[in-house]
């Protein structure tokens, strides 16, 4: 992933940086006391909670979910790195609505597909996709996500990634874009 000037942290994003691993470092010893085998990603995810409090893991598949929150635990306790969910799982309603609402922006379903799926080929209906914040979060995942089975899977959607035990799959250009045809160039 290419960086330009936009994509540097700026100066409030390394202060929620550095406020969000304090905070963890602060929440450690409470952790300990409730669960001593597991206290570091349990400090993690509080203060990753307290960080972006809206995001909702819920819906995500149990592998999903573990996934994540051992990525992102790693991200903030070894790199510094907080990782956000923007969106993760959506029931099919949702998403249909999303996708009618990119056909009437785009003009047509063809052209809507660039940008998200109709509820059938939504990874994110099935719990396994992951729409992630900020960029430098989503950088790191494109690095280290594949030690936890988590990928970057479209060239036009930085902040997309999908569990995948089965490996990295190939990177396509965009949601709709044919797998046969992309993986052939």
């Amino acid at each position: 992933m290419p960086r330009s000037h936009r994509d540097r942290p700026r100066l409030r994003d390394r202060g929620y940086r550095l406020v969000t691993r304090v905070l963890a470092v602060l929440l450690l010893p409470i952790a300990r006391m409730a669960v001593p085998h597991r206290a570091r990603h349990v400090a993690c995810q509080w203060a990753l909670a307290a960080r972006f409090p809206a995001e909702d893991l819920t819906g995500l598949t149990p592998a999903t979910r573990a996934a994540f929150t051992a990525a992102r635990t790693r991200a903030l306790w070894w790199y510094g790195i907080p990782i956000g969910l923007t969106s993760g799982y959506r029931d099919a309603g949702e998403q249909e609505r999303l996708f009618a609402a990119e056909v009437r922006r785009s003009g047509s379903p063809v052209a809507a597909r660039s940008r998200t799926l109709p509820p059938a080929e939504s990874r994110h209906v099935a719990g396994t996709a992951l729409d992630v914040r900020p960029t430098e979060g989503a950088r790191w995942l494109e690095i280290h996500g594949g030690q936890h089975q988590l990928y970057r899977v479209y060239e036009n959607e930085w902040w997309h990634f999908e569990y995948r035990p089965e490996g990295p799959p190939p990177r396509l250009p965009h949601p709709g874009a044919d797998i046969s045809v992309s993986t052939c160039r």
